[in-house]
């Protein structure tokens, strides 16, 4: 039987009788002429999706074959002839589209950073895996001369000596040491912006450092902290002591174009794999950064919504005696259109980057290095009791196991002060930890995201240079997390992994390396948990999982079209499931594909398209270039943003 609207009330019997004017009766109009108005009126059509298999992560109904949407909404799911018996005069349309393919939940992307993700995909990529994009494919080095060979080819390739050269995706355990005179070596008159992997460090020569006034007063200026992250003499800044020189670098980094088509570039991006809802836990606090990724990807036109959680850090940095709530919530009104701020969430950070070696290890490095904090320790558990006790849902990035024992430590400190019910802390990428660690997270309800590609891309080369292979091995422990019973779901981080959901299901199934071997067999999660993770455990982990997630009644018509069912299929084959494209809140998005790359997305095409802007106009909607929420106005915002990145 098909399953009903409010299947957890008492409305599925009225429902599969077909007695919707009985259903309408139930809520309770204020007057007897608002029960004839109601029952008077039109029902909306029904249209009812026909698929191969839809998979519905419901254990009540794992599988359908069909599904009915009115309007925004999912009515049912069950049989094309259910789902016409229980319709009974109500207006009922079955498309078949989608007759040779998979429905299942609409995909998200738990976790993706929409600017740093813009500006490096639009940056000279030099990184240490191929990417895949809609119109190239950038090939991986690995290896200290392949980099600086292609360093030297791409300074070469522009033409204006004076025009900066920026690239991402250096990685010195890939890519040997480079330091200012490295970059000095390949032009010392072209400012040059590297941009680590791990997008926490800069390295710079020294024509960028005149020319963006990094000089020894600016250090000089900053916290102990990030003086003590900071190198004039390599030109080198990371974790804390990046942070200050962003704004000074914004003006090569964020050019409006190189942002505003990079936001275009990720919403293309990201549909064509599959996404129907992002979220990023603690991007940079600033109002012209914001809008300008409204004007994107708030837009109508963008085939997905995206979430924003407040960054904590800043506004701990900033606020933290006085009225941090008050400040956090002031950020809520900051979305527009399909962007929207996650309200009573906040996102904090323990330790460095797992792509730097930053991170907080319990047995320390093999060749005695330290790691970092991005937070000091004190500054963090008086941030963290602030946000507990205002019964904030608090997102934590960790990735070393020390710094794991200083997330649940404070975690445990202010439950014991504090009991809350459902408080859904999220340990956020769960690089390396210990099973005693696990139990801890169970014992005390948080949950975990984990990003499973670390494991295929840091296993070998981490398991020869820094943590060595047991360790290397065991990062990203998701297989003890599913064990546990622990909720968890997976993220991207984009651009610290690709924003492709069956990739992130593929490493963590299979969690297989760059060289093809398998690194911790034990820690492989089932297809159905990595399923889960990327659909109704990355909602519930957002506390969206009423609205997405899975296919039920009631929720949003959210769906991702598949060639094949990622549960079924070989797991070796799960990263390349063909993705045909998304249903949106009832809109339905085919992904345009690239003749000469089927595999590359060119982007969404709304099958039903909106009017065109000389239609809007014929019927009095023409273009205002002044309302605020147009890419129009992109290039202004970005002006903005780059004097001001810091305006909060």
């Amino acid at each position: 039987m098909p399953r009903a609207i409010g299947s957890r009330s008492c409305l599925p019997a009225l429902w599969l009788a077909g007695s919707f004017a009985a259903a309408t009766a139930l809520a309770a109009p204020a007057t007897l002429q608002d029960v004839g108005t109601g029952l008077a009126a039109p029902l909306p059509e029904i249209v009812v999706y026909t698929a191969k298999e839809v998979v519905t992560m419901d254990p009540r109904r794992p599988t359908a074959s069909a599904v009915a949407v009115v309007g925004s909404r999912i009515l049912a799911v069950g049989t094309v002839d259910e789902l016409r018996r229980a319709a009974g005069t109500q207006p009922l349309r079955v498309d078949a589209t989608f007759a040779d393919q998979v429905i299942v939940p609409g995909l998200i992307a738990q976790h993706t950073h929409p600017v740093l993700a813009a500006l490096t995909m639009r940056s000279e990529i030099i990184s240490i895996e191929d990417w895949v994009l809609p119109t190239r494919t950038v090939p991986a080095v690995r290896d200290r001369e392949g980099y600086l060979a292609r360093l030297l080819a791409a300074d070469r390739a522009l033409a204006d000596p004076a025009t900066p050269l920026f690239t991402w995706g250096f990685h010195q355990y890939f890519h040997g040491t480079l330091t200012r005179a490295d970059l000095d070596a390949i032009n010392p008159r072209r400012p040059i912006i590297v941009w680590h992997r791990s997008a926490h460090e800069f390295i710079v020569n020294t024509a960028a450092l005149a020319q963006y006034g990094i000089t020894a007063a600016f250090v000089a200026k900053q916290t102990p902290g990030a003086q003590a992250t900071m190198s004039l003499a390599d030109g080198h800044f990371w974790e804390q002591g990046m942070f200050p020189v962003m704004p000074l670098l914004a003006p090569a980094v964020a050019t409006p174009e190189r942002l505003r088509d990079g936001l275009l570039f990720l919403r293309t991006y990201m549909h064509g794999n599959g996404v129907t809802a992002g979220a990023e836990p603690g991007g940079v606090v600033s109002k012209p950064l914001q809008d300008a990724q409204n004007a994107v990807l708030g837009s109508p036109d963008n085939p997905f919504r995206f979430y924003y959680i407040v960054d904590g850090k800043t506004m701990g940095e900033q606020f933290v005696d006085g009225d941090m709530i008050g400040e956090t919530e002031k950020l809520y009104t900051w979305g527009s259109g399909n962007t929207a701020y996650l309200r009573g969430q906040a996102k904090l950070f323990a330790d460095g980057a797992i792509f730097s070696q930053d991170m907080q290890l319990r047995d320390g490095y093999l060749d005695g290095h330290q790691g970092e904090w991005m937070m000091d320790p004190a500054l963090f558990a008086k941030v963290f009791r602030k946000y507990w006790e205002a019964g904030f849902q608090i997102h934590i990035h960790q990735n070393g196991d020390a710094a794991l024992d200083m997330v649940l430590a404070n975690l445990e400190d202010n439950q014991r002060r504090n009991p809350r019910y459902d408080h859904r802390t999220v340990v956020v990428h769960f690089g390396f930890s210990g099973k005693d660690q696990v139990e801890r997270i169970r014992r005390l309800g948080a949950i975990v995201s984990g990003n499973p590609y670390y494991v295929m891309a840091l296993a070998d080369r981490y398991g020869q240079v820094g943590i060595g292979p047991q360790r290397s091995d065991e990062m990203v422990r998701m297989g003890d997390v599913e064990r546990a019973g622990i909720p968890f779901s997976f993220h991207d981080d984009m651009p610290m992994a690709p924003s492709q959901p069956l990739f992130l299901m593929h490493v963590a199934v299979n969690r297989t390396t760059f060289s093809g071997r398998v690194a911790g067999p034990l820690q492989r999660v089932s297809r159905e948990g990595a399923l889960r993770a990327v659909t109704l455990e990355a909602a519930y982990s957002l506390r969206l999982e009423k609205e997405m997630g899975s296919i039920e009644p009631g929720k949003r018509a959210n769906f991702t079209v598949l060639a094949e069912n990622p549960v079924t299929v070989a797991p070796e084959r799960i990263k390349d499931i063909v993705v045909w494209g998304t249903v949106h809140e009832g809109r339905v998005w085919p992904v345009a594909r690239n003749p000469a790359s089927p595999r590359a997305a060119l982007g969404p095409v709304e099958r039903w398209s909106p009017r065109t802007p000389a239609e809007a106009e014929a019927a009095g909607e023409a273009h205002d270039h002044a309302h605020g929420e147009d890419a129009c106005t992109f290039g202004q915002r970005l002006v903005a943003a780059t004097q001001h990145t810091a305006a909060h």
